[in-house]
């Protein structure tokens, strides 16, 4: 059977006793950079991001405008591998989730992660994952139960968008069917920054994806440090997961909160918003049942953010196997909704998508080899009595 280009890739550099390079995992600069340490012009660095992310391109001996010699040496030193599609599963609301296997596996061969797409008239949404699982164990999100097993590289980040550009047919330069991409899948992005970043990148760059700041999210669970540091790095909008106006409550919710506290993450959301680039910042409120949805919670929300230039978004409670948690009932969570306007906030309430598909906010699983133990936990305690037992460790 013929060997596909990255097998024969694989193959030469284990027979040369080095690893291939995944170009998925350089932007710009890192691919300008390669192809200076191979000896060949940087300028290559923008033809291979044309292949790659305007045509969809993978196998090097494809790409015409390189010469033979070149193509020879690609396929020797270098690989274009995204992570496999292993299911695709769409639900009745047009919602597409797949699960997408990484480098060690699989389907019982390692680990996979979560990708979904969510269509909508006037635009589509793509919501990719930057880690295997979670470390930070908020108390009702069904990832955070799963335990934690590695970061994503820059490559099976990009990947997924790429995967998932191929399945929809969309086109750089024509149907373009993802206009958002939201890192608000499995895992804390900002614990995984360096690798994080360049993706970011290449969704930005015109060689790459060419959206828009305001169409590239980044969604995190308060580390300050990491918002700080992004603040300064790129130009992208921030999402941040509240879920509670004070800090007695959210610690429950958001174990982070013990050592980045609203104070300071109020501070670090402030700073972000106040550059010359006029960054936005949208809130992540989920309503728990009996927790976090009552009246005089709404009107200390109004006290806490009325001074930030943010939007708020409010996202019912997803359900999963094992929570002890619900869902506020409708007329709570108008009356929330109703309350913060008021006071003068912006405030939507998210419409719950793919829930038949388990593809709702909250309700990625993937496959996780979990170096935490933390699954087992759950399994044999129930994830009411292990919120918060990896947090401080995870948030260093």
């Amino acid at each position: 059977m013929k060997s596909t280009p990255a097998e024969a890739a694989i193959r030469y550099a284990t027979a040369m006793n080095t690893r291939p390079v995944n170009l998925l995992d350089h932007d710009e600069a890192g691919l300008r950079a390669f192809f200076a340490s191979i000896g060949e012009q940087p300028f290559r660095a923008q033809q291979i991001l044309k292949w790659v992310y305007h045509q969809g391109v993978m196998d090097f001996a494809a790409m015409t405008n390189l010469g033979v010699d070149l193509r020879r040496r690609l396929q020797e030193l270098a690989v274009i591998e995204p992570p496999r599609v292993l299911r695709e599963q769409v639900s009745l609301d047009g919602t597409t989730k797949w699960l997408m296997g990484l480098c060690d596996g699989g389907f019982g061969g390692g680990n996979a992660v979560e990708t979904v797409f969510i269509p909508e008239p006037n635009r589509g949404t793509l919501c990719i994952s930057s880690q295997v699982g979670c470390a930070l164990n908020c108390s009702f999100c069904s990832t955070g139960a799963q335990g934690f097993s590695r970061n994503l590289t820059t490559g099976e980040i990009i990947g997924q968008v790429w995967q998932a550009a191929r399945a929809l047919g969309h086109e750089r330069n024509g149907a373009r069917r993802i206009t958002n991409v939201v890192l608000m899948g499995m895992g804390e992005p900002l614990l995984n920054f360096d690798a994080v970043v360049p993706a970011l990148s290449l969704l930005r760059d015109d060689l790459g994806y060419g959206l828009a700041a305001k169409r590239v999210t980044l969604s995190t669970a308060g580390l300050v440090p990491g918002i700080d540091r992004l603040r300064d790095t790129i130009d992208v909008a921030l999402a941040v997961s509240l879920h509670a106006p004070d800090d007695a409550l959210r610690e429950t919710l958001v174990p982070l909160n013990r050592k980045y506290p609203i104070r300071e993450l109020m501070r670090a959301c402030a700073d972000y918003v106040s550059d010359k680039h006029k960054r936005s910042v949208t809130f992540e409120y989920t309503l728990i049942d009996g927790v976090n949805d009552h009246p005089e919670q709404a009107r200390a929300l109004v006290k806490l953010l009325r001074r930030m230039p943010s939007k708020l978004n409010l996202i019912p409670f997803n359900p999963f196997p094992g929570t002890r948690y619900r869902c506020s009932p409708e007329a709570r969570i108008r009356e929330f909704q109703a309350i913060v306007m008021a006071g003068g906030l912006i405030a939507t309430v998210r419409r719950t998508r793919g829930e038949d598909i388990d593809a709702a906010c909250g309700q990625l699983v993937g496959q996780v080899l979990d170096r935490t133990r933390r699954s087992r936990m759950v399994r044999e305690t129930g994830l009411t009595t292990i919120a918060g037992t990896l947090a401080d460790g995870a948030s260093r």
